[in-house]
């Protein structure tokens, strides 16, 4: 069985670095990670499923994943602010709505590092279709990432009893990005994995991910982050309880996504 990624550490910022994304990640999900319909490529379009397997092959070797995790207490939800230890916050509908009955909550960042993107980059100039599915590759390997992290985390809130909210992204309906992404980078340090913020709310390198997870025993079980997805109504991927899906800098689904 993967093992899970640790994030019990007590450190304000505990680091901790994972490979479980590698059991996640196949030739449907670098599919998945270009936008496509695996089952319509299989049949349809051999070029680019052979693309992504080369891609496959390719990237696990370019991949650096790493995240940041860090626990905070919630003292008092108040209108659209969620009040956190040690004068910290989050404010936003979504955030103050599926937070109200949470004890803490896990601040994340996730990334794969930044040789993906680059040399997804530099391949597109002589051979778009494989630059195009790593590129894909990159988005499945760091919603892996992100996957294996809410995991973990609702691991360890189920063995105190407690239970996990859906994860929630900047950029989703309710959490404006730029407000979002600077709430999050507020709380976790990111330049410990390298990771950056850009004038415009977005990540650098861009194959990375922010998010937060609300824990308590009060928690109303079933919440989907689809619930909250602009797309939700048109994505083929609703109700797969993805972490992650599209979230990456948020440009594809809501504000938040296009990588």
């Amino acid at each position: 069985m993967p093992r899970e990624p640790d994030v019990e550490r007590g450190e304000p910022n505990g680091l901790q670095v994972t490979d479980d994304w590698r059991h996640a990640v196949d030739v449907d999900a670098v599919l998945a990670g270009q936008g496509f319909d695996p089952r319509i490529v299989c049949r349809q379009n051999p070029a680019s499923m052979e693309a992504a397997r080369q891609a496959l092959e390719e990237g696990e070797d370019l991949v650096k994943p790493a995240f940041a995790c860090r626990y905070l207490d919630v003292l008092a939800v108040a209108g659209d602010r969620v009040e956190l230890e040690n004068g910290a916050d989050l404010a936003g509908p979504l955030v103050a709505r599926q937070l109200a009955e949470a004890e803490q909550v896990a601040a994340v960042i996730c990334t794969i590092g930044p040789a993906t993107e680059s040399r997804a980059a530099a391949a597109m100039a002589d051979d778009p279709l494989f630059g195009f599915a790593l590129d894909g590759f990159g988005t499945a390997a760091v919603e892996a990432v992100a996957t294996a992290v809410c995991r973990a985390v609702e691991a360890r809130a189920a063995a105190r009893l407690a239970r996990t909210s859906a994860p929630m992204c900047p950029g989703m309906i309710g959490w404006p990005l730029d407000e979002g992404q600077r709430q999050l980078f507020a709380l976790v340090d990111a330049t410990q994995l390298g990771v950056r913020l850009t004038a415009s709310a977005q990540m650098v390198p861009c194959k990375s991910l922010s998010m937060v997870i609300g824990i308590g025993r009060d928690l109303p079980p079933g919440n989907s982050t689809c619930n909250w997805c602009g797309m939700a109504e048109r994505c083929r991927y609703r109700g797969r309880g993805c972490a992650g899906r599209r979230t990456e800098n948020g440009e594809r689904r809501t504000e938040n996504a296009d990588r």
